[in-house]
């Protein structure tokens, strides 16, 4: 019987090891919180890990200004459920500060200027472990990273320099000003999440399910019509039938034809699916080191 729990149950048991690790461990760790799929899994398993005491560390929320409304309003209802502690700390903030400075033209967007709220978070409540839901499958950056993963006393990380975690064993020895970024769904697909998702009836936002929105195409891609989207004139606003596969915000995040409208059908979409999800991150097309550049600056 218990053998067969530990093989259904695998990776989510991984998962709640890391989290108890990650308390045993660190001193202030906080859960980076996107109002995604990925981020929603992390809550679940933390509530797993911990019950029946509450989620003993805050979520943190690094907000763009530019995140689909589906997604904040998620969010904010998902706290107020649970009762857990959020903090929102604002990329506007940055801009306004004169500490970064909004991109313009046709592919801006503000999600490189996160790695400096990110940053600026990290040293205000001193936190030392940084929970987030990137997983090995998404990008070949992410990939090369180990569970724990330290960042230097800038929140830099040396992809040539990382530990190795022989046996499950999970080092969380840091140096003063560094810290650790904790990937506890490292090693899931994107299936293993929808799939969990499914198992455990989770909700997440109405924008991973079909919905008729209107959108442009640009570069084969199709794009949000927003205020915070750059538009070029001869770009043609129409109305489709389209989900999201993974959520940034509206300038980083293309939508896919899709009718599926529940989690079984998003299910079998994936599974007949011949492109990564990362296939709709606009960010990710800048070029073909974007990902690993941002995370050697500070990015999660």
């Amino acid at each position: 019987m218990i053998s067969s729990v530990l093989k259904t149950n695998a990776l989510e048991s991984e998962a709640i090891y890391i989290f108890r690790e990650v308390i045993s461990q660190f001193d202030k760790p906080v859960l980076l919180f996107s109002g995604g799929k990925d981020s929603i899994t992390l809550v679940r398993l933390a509530q797993k890990a911990f019950f029946p005491a509450k989620i003993p560390f805050p979520l943190l929320h690094v907000d763009t200004g530019h995140n689909f409304p589906e997604t904040i309003e998620f969010r904010d209802r998902l706290v107020a459920e649970l009762g857990l502690e959020l903090i929102v700390r604002n990329v506007q903030d940055a801009i306004d500060s004169g500490k970064v400075v909004e991109e313009s033209g046709k592919y801006s967007s503000r999600n490189s200027l996160q790695t400096t709220t990110l940053l600026d978070a990290i040293e205000e409540f001193k936190f030392d472990a940084c929970i987030g839901g990137a997983r090995r499958d998404e990008e070949k950056a992410r990939a090369k990273e180990r569970i724990f993963s330290v960042r230097d006393d800038f929140g830099q990380w040396d992809e040539k320099n990382q530990r190795p975690e022989l046996f499950d064993l999970l080092n969380g020895k840091i140096e003063n000003g560094q810290n650790v970024r904790v990937f506890p769904i490292s090693n899931w697909t994107e299936l293993d999440v929808w799939s969990y998702i499914e198992q455990e009836q989770i909700e997440i936002p109405s924008i991973y399910f079909s919905h008729k929105r209107k959108v442009f195409l640009r570069d084969g891609m199709i794009w949000s019509h927003s205020p915070f989207v750059y538009q070029e004139e001869d770009e043609v606003i129409e109305e489709r039938i389209v989900r999201f596969r993974t959520v940034g915000d509206m300038s980083c995040t293309a939508a896919v034809d899709s009718y599926a409208a529940t989690i079984a059908e998003v299910v079998g979409e994936i599974r007949q699916s011949t492109i990564s999800e990362r296939g709709a991150r606009i960010d990710d097309k800048r070029s073909e080191a974007a990902m690993e550049k941002r995370k050697q600056q500070g990015y999660f």
